[in-house]
């Protein structure tokens, strides 16, 4: 038996841990949360077509090619937390990149688990793989890190551009060519169709998560997150131009799907379509630095709020999956089979209502000192 003092069986010690990361992670999972509904609805036009189009709008804005960043850039920066705590314990280079790989390739195992039952949007292997190839780069030099992540920014941009271009080009919704909706499809039909496609989702998932795991580790070296109080005017200058860029570069591909942009040339179209997921990279990286900004008077002045949303942020693994099983519950034939009913206003709501659940099963299980039963999991794999 495990000894109860194991490091995977430690009650959660949140004093020495500072606000910011732990609150982009909570939040964070809003964002995911409103990115990875809508995609198991089937009839995203379904409700009032104003709402639909306001609530399209504000996904363009701040979610779609938004979420996905906003995750790396937290996940890299966590890379350098953990260096940093095994290193201040006594462990030397070699068995701390030994114990990130170890952590990366669990979970990798842990997210082929949740895509395998539940669904295919898993981000979780894509990560780990992630760790496991990039750990080297956490002692590479600052230049050696943005040339690598704008070298992968292309590729990933490629990606989420031509499926972007495709709804816009033929009038359709901005989640239809990504939908996991089950259709008629039986859990066993399901699960076939997506080891089928697994291997190349996760090689694709890597591309597109490298740049942001690298802005994240050259964000943690200087401590970004963990003093925003220091780095307030840095972090101030860094979200107004992340997120002003992230905004323009938006616009055409709204103005496109609202119809207010009609018959774009072919040039044009492709330039939306590009221009959305590249600028929603610094957009994603803008958000955590706006949570940073706000964390310096939450850290001051704690408030019920903002402490569930840290609680949240330190069990976000296991209330990410939590997503899933509410998302597979709720949407697919074998739930409550919602599929067709509603629409992107609708699925949006489930989002919303499923992040306000989470929080308060975060909160819950911070008042009775307990991790999250996906990060004990991992912490008993990774430390034998």
């Amino acid at each position: 038996m495990a000894n109860s003092s194991s490091p995977a069986y430690a009650p959660l010690d949140t004093s020495r841990r500072v606000p910011a990361p732990d609150l982009a992670r909570g939040f964070m999972l809003l964002a995911i949360a409103f990115a990875h509904a809508p995609l198991f609805a089937l009839a995203l036009d379904r409700g009032n077509p104003v709402v639909n189009g306001a609530i399209n709008v504000f996904h363009q804005l701040f979610v779609t090619n938004h979420a996905r960043p906003m995750f790396a850039f937290l996940f890299g920066y966590s890379l350098v937390q953990l260096l940093n705590r095994r290193t201040e314990r006594g462990d030397d280079w070699v068995k701390a990149r030994k114990l990130l790989r170890r952590r990366g390739w669990w979970l990798l195992v842990i997210g082929f688990v949740h895509m395998a039952v539940f669904a295919p949007i898993d981000i979780l292997a894509a990560y780990g793989l992630s760790a496991v190839l990039l750990v080297g780069m956490l002692r590479a030099k600052d230049a050696t890190l943005l040339w690598t992540a704008g070298v992968f920014l292309v590729p990933a941009t490629a990606m989420s551009g031509v499926a972007l271009w495709y709804p816009l080009a033929n009038d359709g919704a901005p989640y239809g060519a990504d939908s996991i909706s089950a259709g008629a499809g039986g859990f066993w039909e399901l699960l076939a169709e997506r080891l089928q496609v697994w291997p190349a989702a996760l090689v694709t998932g890597v591309i597109m998560v490298v740049p942001g795991v690298l802005a994240g580790v050259w964000a943690a070296r200087r401590r970004l997150l963990d003093d925003p109080a220091g780095n307030r005017a840095f972090l101030r200058r860094a979200a107004i131009v992340t997120l002003t860029l992230s905004v323009l570069g938006a616009l055409p591909a709204i103005l496109i799907q609202l119809g207010a942009w009609a018959a774009p040339p072919a040039g044009a179209l492709w330039g939306a379509a590009l221009a959305q997921p590249l600028t929603g990279y610094a957009g994603g990286i803008g958000m955590a630095a706006v949570i940073a900004l706000v964390a310096i008077p939450a850290g001051r002045r704690p408030n019920a709020f903002t402490t569930a949303v840290q609680a949240l942020g330190q069990r976000s693994m296991s209330l990410y999956l939590f997503q899933s099983v509410v998302f597979v519950l709720v949407f697919y034939p074998y739930g409550l089979a919602l599929q067709d009913d509603l629409g992107l206003a609708g699925a949006t709501a489930v989002a919303a209502g499923t992040w306000v659940v989470s929080l308060g099963l975060a909160e819950l299980m911070r008042r009775a000192g307990h991790r999250g039963p996906a990060e004990v999991l991992l912490r008993r794999l990774a430390y034998r």
